[in-house]
């Protein structure tokens, strides 16, 4: 097929909507939108509850390791999302809601206190919770092997919820679960799944898995935590694996390894979308059914032709340890810019055709806006923009213009004496349309 054969690398030094362009660097924004001079030279600018161990991942028994090796490891497994880092405010729940403007819709929650998700109405108030601590996941639907470490698995750090009440949930690095409405366990797998899922309309589930390897060619000693884009089927039953990192060997874009660590958690990718394909005229590599993904330590979002086993379209811009990019019905793609040495996170809306700065939101002296970790964004219907500020806790919609029109601080604390706000990794509003009539 044509499109097979089309590679794109997408670059900030020289754009040619004809050429495969090779080389992944950055360059000022270009937009048909005025962006103030001053504003625009800022984007120019560079756990759990419940700790028991560590899955030994895809080593074998067989295989005797070193002391410096078996420290590596278990590190490497220790890598995971506190329940809460900041100190609780003392506000919570919905401090602002201007009817009016916000996008009015049911909204749905993962935290860092609780293992399930919330699901609430814009003024804050609890209309369906979701909870099934991992020991009962397990017990319902037991694994193979028992993890001595379960740091992660005191909470949901993604959820899909379905139409009929039932429930998806990843406990990160540990297992992905389906509840029904009452939360009973439909099933369970157990493993490396972390960070993020996508539902398709056939009931395939397309998600993230991580094991730590030993692979030689990256390092001799060291071991690495490879990820793998996973396909489930709709019992969670494993359909199809593809290892990221041989995606980007094959590729024309394999240079962008040069700047991979040499072991360790060497990709950590927080994103999986299917494409629907409304880019391939203008970006082949955008097709139907290829997957956009974020690699979170090289800075990179790229798209993997799962039909190929390669990545077939990378790109790296101003923004650094990202999150959610996601493909808009306009076709530009919003991204979650955690900016962590700047200490300052944004929004950003691009054209990954012409490379135009779109929009983008950051935060004031009044409102600062900082996650270092995580953080999720969302386009509305009404072309508002909710974001999730997972390290504070807090979630918020603004408007085209950048206002606040809607508020919600994480009521739930965390902490040896509370004094924690409980991580809030993603708030998601549902559409005005969803089935509500198994709410109770």
């Amino acid at each position: 097929m044509l499109r097979r054969r089309a590679f794109r690398l997408a670059v900030f030094a020289v754009i040619m909507a004809s050429a495969v362009i090779a080389v992944l660097v950055s360059k000022p924004w270009q937009s048909d939108t005025p962006v103030p001079d001053d504003q625009l030279e800022e984007w120019e600018d560079p756990g759990g509850r419940w700790h028991t161990g560590a899955w030994r991942g895809s080593i074998p028994d067989s295989v005797e390791l070193s002391e410096k090796q078996l420290a590596e490891l278990e590190r490497l497994h220790s890598i995971g999302y506190l329940e809460g880092s900041e100190p609780a405010p003392d506000r919570s729940g919905v401090t602002l809601h201007d009817s009016l403007r916000a996008y009015g819709a049911l909204n749905l929650y993962v935290s860092g206190h609780l293992p399930g998700a919330v699901l609430m109405d814009m003024d804050g108030e609890v209309l369906h919770r979701w909870e099934a601590s991992f020991l009962d996941v397990w017990r319902a639907a037991p694994g193979d092997e028992f993890p001595e470490r379960t740091q992660g698995a005191g909470f949901w750090r993604r959820a899909h919820l379905f139409p009929n009440g039932d429930i998806i949930g990843i406990f990160d690095w540990h297992a992905i679960v389906k509840l029904d409405r009452d939360s009973n366990v439909l099933w369970a797998r157990f493993g490396g799944y972390h960070h993020d899922l996508e539902v398709l309309p056939d009931g395939r589930i397309v998600t993230l898995v991580r094991e730590a390897r030993i692979l030689p060619r990256i390092h001799e000693e060291m071991p690495v935590l490879e990820d793998f884009l996973v396909v489930l089927d709709d019992e969670g039953i494993e359909l199809e694996r593809l290892s990221l990192l041989e995606a980007f060997e094959r590729s024309a874009m394999s240079d962008v390894l040069d700047d991979m660590k040499p072991h360790g958690d060497i990709f950590h990718t927080n994103t999986v979308e299917v494409l629907d394909g409304r880019l391939e005229n203008e970006l082949p590599a955008f097709a139907a059914g290829n997957v956009l993904i974020s690699v979170r330590e090289l800075d990179v979002i790229a798209v993997v032709d799962m039909e190929e086993g390669r990545v077939v379209w990378a790109l790296r811009g101003p923004w650094s340890k990202q999150h959610q990019p996601t493909v808009l019905d306009s076709g530009t793609i919003l991204l979650f810019d955690n900016a962590p040495k700047m200490k300052a996170s944004r929004v950003i809306e691009f054209d990954p055709v012409g490379m135009g700065l779109s929009w983008y939101y950051k935060g004031d002296e009044l409102m600062p806006f900082f996650s270092r970790t995580c953080g999720s964004n969302q386009r509305l219907a009404n072309g508002n923009t909710l974001i999730t500020e997972t390290d504070r806790g807090r979630a918020f919609e603004v408007t085209r213009d950048g206002d606040i029109v809607w508020e919600f601080v994480n009521p739930a604390q965390t902490g040896e004496n509370r004094e924690l706000i409980a991580s809030l990794f993603e708030v998601v509003r549902l559409p005005r349309e969803f089935a509500t009539g198994w709410i109770e």
